[in-house]
């Protein structure tokens, strides 16, 4: 079993960036993504990588955002940049066996961070 603790969250303005870091207890199992959730909203996926290095985004980060992982030192991470009002959620990552952004199909989840952008 894995334990995933998120990290870098905080506040920024429209046009900021921040880059978000998922450390793992142990091995990551293939996939590993990136979700997110508003208030009051679903929890919706943002951006998954596999173990063997192929992408995957919503659109409405793709061009924006960037996904990457460290499979030695089994972290992962999202950049985020030209952040808006819109990408305010409290960001989760989560690890599984299936190269999807279904956060049903995704068994470990880390407990958040919190991104919060200002116009």
């Amino acid at each position: 079993q894995v334990q995933l603790a998120e990290s870098g969250g905080g506040s920024v303005q429209s046009g900021g960036s921040l880059r978000l870091s998922c450390a793992a207890s142990g091995l990551f199992y293939s996939n590993v993504a990136w979700f997110r959730q508003a208030p009051g909203q679903e929890r919706e996926g943002v951006a998954i990588i596999g173990g063997d290095g192929r992408t995957n985004y919503t659109e409405s980060v793709r061009g924006r955002f960037t996904i990457s992982r460290d499979n030695i030192k089994h972290i992962a991470v999202l950049q985020m940049d030209r952040l808006t009002p819109q990408d305010t959620a409290r960001y989760y990552c989560a690890t599984g066996w299936h190269f999807e952004l279904d956060p049903g199909l995704f068994r470990y989840w880390g407990q958040g961070t919190q991104v919060t952008v200002s116009s």
